[in-house]
């Protein structure tokens, strides 16, 4: 069963110890408006999907993540979230796969479980293809007693 969060208020997520990062919820529109983001269309086409992964994990944080804890800049002071430094922060690669994990992979699960059944060969989701061979002849009908 789906539960759906109807308050979509941010929430905490911890990427390593004493790191963490409250960002929005995963919606629609988010994921929408990474996939147009300039640095994600940038991505030249011969591109691998490591490289596509990072840009767009990266344009998804910077729309994302509205505050965090535990991230300082070289002396140690406490930084606020910027464009450059979100960037800086998914370098790291600990946090990216912490970020994928926690954040973006909860997203890309519920879109394979929409997955998970074919599409029906006819009606409203038209578009499985049959995997049977026709049969040769008729099929030949029982006698009534």
């Amino acid at each position: 069963m789906l539960t759906l969060d109807l308050t979509n208020t941010p929430r905490w997520h911890d990427l390593a110890p004493g790191v963490r990062v409250q960002l929005r919820p995963l919606t629609t529109a988010l994921m929408v408006a990474t996939r147009s983001d300039p640095a994600v269309e940038a991505v030249p086409e011969d591109a691998s999907d490591e490289e596509r992964a990072v840009a767009f994990a990266k344009a998804l944080a910077r729309r994302a993540v509205l505050a965090w804890e535990g991230i300082g800049d070289a002396d140690g002071k406490p930084i606020d979230p910027s464009p450059q430094a979100i960037d800086a922060l998914l370098d790291v690669w600990p946090i990216f796969e912490a970020f994928q994990l926690t954040y973006v992979s909860k997203g890309l699960l519920l879109e394979q479980e929409k997955n998970a059944s074919a599409l029906s060969p006819n009606g409203p989701s038209a578009g499985a293809i049959a995997t049977a061979k026709p049969a040769r002849k008729r099929a030949k009908t029982a006698r009534r007693a």
